[in-house]
């Protein structure tokens, strides 16, 4: 969860009174939010040492999902209104005097289409910085671009002084060579491509250059004189900084994703608007679309939501009403209204700043931390429950005390390995449809979401290498593929897998463990010929570059085929590092599920 930094003395300021370090502490708590630290102690132990020290901090973490407590604005804005003394703002657009006419307009050319196609931007007026305001403008956008953006991988932010530019603005994208123009802190001029090395020593810019390095054009916003404001995601222009003196102020959002693009657009602004010299306003501008068609953003517009005061009460164990329950969800910053001519729904606009509220329940929650966790009744529930587990769960443990009981050992290793380990070590290409892939991996250890279990045990025997032979390990767990049907894109699937390694072979053993644990499974093994076998298994000799040739089978299961059982290859095991033969045994448990279901309930 995101841990943000406070102005102590402001923050209290804006709360309307001092707090004591407890006693803010238990406003966090109570909110939902962690007191990390309280710099205080810090500071004044630096000044009676002489040395330099900046003003107490609070250091405060926050729900990874509440972009809208990224900043002091957002954070004091939601205290204040959860202390109830004030109202939650209302937002809203201000048009110019000669209306929608008038607006500022953006044109997407179409050739961002094959780079960063999404775009949104908002104007703030008559805004007044100060030195704090400013840089709290500044850390707002890092935070954003550290969390929902991902390293502006999907989202990136630009800001502008508007004066010094001449709209009507352009957004295209436009091969590197083609783009010249000063960057943000620099006086000389150079093109996107030359950037790219420029900016390869400076480690704040350097990691999102990968962002659009490879692709043969580069995003690029214009005016109408053709000065450039941005080239998202990497770096802003310096003829349009901003600075404490600047009045009005250009935001652009460029993205590769809608949802992340409005809830960005409208959490920057939104937080500072309260600077504007109308405060919540902001002034809309007219997107023109490569279709043609055109949009007004950011859009603010508050949705609706219906919530009903029974059903917090069955989630909470409290007896409130539907006024009651609206008049906790005010101190959320929410705007709820009784529906009329019913005692227990209630209508609850969220605002444009609440984009982590997305079922009744979200409400619920809300309800219950205005109300005080602390404070909901102690007490048995109503109803009692018994637990039963997932068929796929009971099936991985009648597999897991067979093998268990045969003197095999299980292992748990982790679920993540290297592109390597899943692919090249196992003589198998990724053909980029099976895999899922992380995006950022931390480490070369933890870049794909393993398809096998194989790799995971051959690096279990590599590291126990001491121990005695035979080495017999399994492991029940599971798998991930891509699947486009799913709308996660993805499915997991368990699998049983085992090794034994020794000086011999042993496909006897595997084989034997296989038909050990088809028996407890009470499915028959049948011959491959037997087309009129209900049901059963069998084995079938097959090909694959990852066992010796003439040394692997695949396990089939009617009706649906199951996952092979193959014997390991040396050249596999050298990329292992193992200096003995071993067989593997791998197959899902998936196909099994139906079947065990019947027969578990025939013996309830």
């Amino acid at each position: 969860m995101p841990t943000i930094a406070v102005d102590k003395a402001e923050l209290f300021e804006r709360l309307g009174r001092e707090f004591t370090t407890d006693e803010f502490d238990k406003l966090c708590f109570e909110y939902g939010l962690e007191l990390d630290e309280d710099t205080t102690e810090e500071v004044e132990e630096a000044i009676k040492k002489g040395l330099p020290a900046e003003r107490p901090q609070l250091k405060i973490e926050i729900p990874a999902n509440r972009y809208d407590l990224l900043c002091i604005e957002g954070i004091s804005r939601a205290l204040s209104v959860f202390l109830q003394k004030t109202d939650a703002p209302k937002y809203k657009l201000v048009y110019p005097k000669g209306g929608e006419a008038e607006l500022l307009t953006v044109k997407i050319d179409p050739s961002t289409a094959a780079i960063r196609p999404l775009f949104a931007c908002a104007i703030l007026r008559n805004i007044k910085f100060t030195e704090r305001s400013y840089a709290s403008f500044m850390d707002l956008q890092d935070k954003l671009h550290q969390n929902i953006c991902r390293r502006r991988q999907f989202v990136a932010i630009g800001t502008h002084d508007l004066d010094t530019l001449t709209p009507p603005f352009r957004y295209e994208a436009k091969a590197p060579k083609t783009i010249k123009f000063a960057p943000l802190g620099k006086s000389q001029e150079y093109t996107a491509e030359e950037l790219m090395t420029v900016y390869e020593s400076e480690k704040h810019i350097a990691r999102y250059l990968h962002i659009i390095r490879d692709s043969p054009v580069y995003p690029i916003i214009y005016d109408s004189q053709d000065r450039v404001l941005s080239m998202p995601p990497i770096i802003n222009s310096e003829h349009s900084k901003i600075t404490l003196n600047t009045r009005n102020v250009f935001i652009d959002v460029t993205a590769t994703d809608q949802t992340k693009l409005d809830i960005v657009v409208n959490i920057v602004a939104t937080m500072f608007s309260e600077y504007c010299e109308e405060p919540f306003t902001i002034e809309p501008v007219k997107v023109i679309l490569p279709n043609g068609q055109s949009r007004i953003t950011p859009d603010i517009s508050e949705r609706q939501m219906l919530a009903h005061a029974s059903y917090v009460n069955s989630c909470t164990g409290l007896s409130l009403s539907a006024d009651e329950v609206a008049t906790l969800l005010k101190r959320m910053s929410l705007n709820p209204a009784l529906k009329e001519g019913s005692t227990d729904e209630i209508l609850v606009n969220i605002p444009s700043t609440r984009p982590d509220i997305f079922h009744e329940c979200d409400i619920m929650e809300d309800v219950a931390i205005a109300y005080g966790f602390n404070n909901l009744p102690d007490k048995f529930p109503a109803t009692s429950t018994v637990a039963q587990p997932l068929a796929i769960s009971k099936l991985s443990d009648v597999i897991r005390l067979e093998w268990a009981l045969a003197g095999w050992v299980e292992v748990l290793p982790l679920i993540l390995c290297s592109h390597e380990e899943n692919f090249e070590w196992l003589n198998h290409e990724d053909d980029g449809k099976t895999a899922v892939k992380i995006a950022n991996p931390k480490t070369l250890e933890f870049q794909v979401v393993r398809t096998t279990l194989i790799p995971g045990l051959l690096k279990t025997i590599r590291e126990n290498r001491s121990h005695a032979l035979p080495v017999k390990i399994f492991e029940t767990s599971d798998v991930v593929f891509k699947d486009a049907t799913r709308e996660r894109q993805a499915r997991n699937e368990r699998h049983a897998g085992a090794v034994w390694c020794n000086k011999t072979a042993g496909f006897e053993i595997v084989h034997g463990m296989l038909d050990r644990a088809m028996k407890m499974l009470e499915i028959p093994r049948i011959s491959s010929q037997d087309h009129d076998a209900p049901t059963g298994y069998y084995i079938k000799e097959t090909s694959d570059e990852m066992y010796f040739p003439g040394r692997a089978a695949n396990i089939y299961y009617r009706p649906p085929p199951n996952h092979p059982s193959r014997l390991a290859k040396l050249k596999v095991l050298e990329k292992f590092e193992i200096n003995f033969p071993c067989s593997a045994l791998e197959f899902s448990l998936e196909p099994f599920k139906k079947q065990m279901q019947k027969v578990w309930s025939n013996e309830d």
